[in-house]
């Protein structure tokens, strides 16, 4: 679980550094930059759900 949870996290920051780097340069954004924003905001949403539903360990 523990490197599921370190991938998933790695893989959430290269994509957050997508979405940032569109917001600063947007001419420089590649065309499926909407995808990778939507994309970015589920699995953003869906760690914090996992976050505050788990149980304390």
């Amino acid at each position: 679980m523990k490197i599921f949870m370190r991938t998933f996290l790695i893989l959430l920051t290269i994509l957050n550094a997508i979405v940032l780097l569109g917001q600063l340069w947007p001419e420089g954004a590649p065309p499926f930059a909407g995808t990778v924003n939507i994309v970015t905001l589920f699995l953003n949403l869906g760690l914090l759900i996992f976050l505050l539903t788990r149980r304390q360990q």
